[in-house]
């Protein structure tokens, strides 16, 4: 998993490009199974994927905390919501609560999560590959084949299954 994750921002670097010209294509004829498609890769992908192995979203970027995850995690951790926030957040250039630093501080060294039971929605959710309206997230999608292989692998085989439909040559 290791190599894997050492080569994942090459791979999905190189792909960029050619992922933004089929998203915004995709976008222009989105299927009306779209969803569906998506979300039976993502299940396929994710029965082979042990995210404990890899960890990488939580050692490399910050979720969006809102009002509730803040107040739930708060709540969990017996500490008032202005000293979790002064301890564990700051605000992003969008105004959005994320965690000061990374890794995660409440990624143990197993890839366990401290926090798992009341953890922040963005986190319960994440890669987001099986939403309803797939399509709205398709630069976050992109972003995130960097930091996600089973993400590099959804968007790789959703390629290769919706091929023609969008007008894509073999």
């Amino acid at each position: 998993m290791q190599d894997r994750l050492r080569e994942l921002p090459d791979l999905a670097n190189e792909k960029r490009e050619e992922n933004k010209k089929y998203f915004q294509r995709l976008k222009k004829r989105t299927p009306k199974n779209l969803d569906i498609v998506v979300r039976n890769i993502h299940d396929k992908v994710f029965e082979k994927t042990d995210c404990l192995s890899c960890g990488n979203c939580c050692k490399t970027t910050s979720p969006l905390f809102t009002e509730k995850d803040i107040q739930r995690i708060s709540k969990h951790l017996r500490i008032k919501e202005h000293q979790f926030i002064s301890q564990y957040l700051q605000r992003d250039e969008d105004d959005f609560w994320v965690l000061q630093t990374t890794p995660c501080p409440f990624l143990d060294t197993d890839n366990y999560c401290f926090i798992y039971d009341v953890r922040p929605k963005a986190c319960a959710e994440y890669p987001h590959t099986d939403r309803k309206k797939f399509i709205q997230l398709a630069d976050l999608t992109i972003k995130n084949t960097e930091i996600c292989p089973a993400v590099y692998d959804i968007v790789e085989t959703l390629k290769q299954k919706i091929k023609i439909q969008i007008g894509q040559k073999k």
